[in-house]
């Protein structure tokens, strides 16, 4: 099991890319979330056996076909309670 947190920048916001996350992230039966950021980026923050963490980081890097992804920073999460299932958070 792995945890990570993605801080997503470029045109990330209004193109649909936090929903796009969440489903992302619910096919591959990961939890957590994803919210906006004041900044225009997107912050998700999931958890799961390695090998899906890994598969939704790669999806990061290039996002729904609206999005324009430039760069993904990766750290470590924070350990706070992720609850069930993934969702968006606001």
């Amino acid at each position: 099991m792995s945890r990570v947190r993605l801080v997503v920048r470029g045109r990330v916001q209004g193109v649909g890319f936090r929903y796009a996350a969440v489903d992302q992230a619910r096919r591959l039966r990961l939890i957590g979330w994803a919210r906006n950021l004041p900044d225009g980026a997107v912050e998700i923050v999931a958890e799961g056996p390695d090998a899906d963490v890994q598969a939704l980081q790669q999806w990061a890097q290039r996002g729904p076909p609206s999005a324009r992804v430039l760069r993904v920073e990766e750290s470590a999460a924070p350990s706070d309670e992720l609850g069930p299932e993934f969702r968006v958070r606001f």
